[in-house]
């Protein structure tokens, strides 16, 4: 029995191991939403931060604030979406698609 629990112990290890490096190298990874033709642009990574926002100046309207506001709210959503998409695969690919509860990349 101890050494049957031992062997899951060290298997959890190893899944510890795996999914840290996982999360570094998604940390590492890029995607890219824009809206408005490009107008606005956002770059996360794969643990869903954002680092990038660019914004085209030609969409830079005093008098219409709520549109650059509504292009900038839709690019950050694709973006995480994009990003969060990223780390299911790759998470995925660690379970060999076992759905595991709990298991996570935060």
């Amino acid at each position: 029995m101890i050494k049957g629990l031992n062997g899951i112990i060290k298997q959890a290890q190893k899944m510890k191991v795996k999914m840290d490096e996982l999360k570094r190298e998604l940390s590492e990874r890029r995607v890219e939403a824009s809206t408005g033709g490009g107008m606005v642009t956002v770059v996360a990574n794969g643990i869903q931060e954002i680092l990038e926002i660019k914004i085209d100046p030609e969409v830079i309207d005093p008098n219409d604030k709520e549109m650059l506001e509504d292009l900038v709210v839709a690019a950050v959503n694709q973006a995480l979406k994009k990003s969060q998409d990223l780390a299911a695969e790759e998470m995925t690919k660690l379970t060999g698609g076992l759905n595991i509860p709990g298991l996570n990349l935060s």
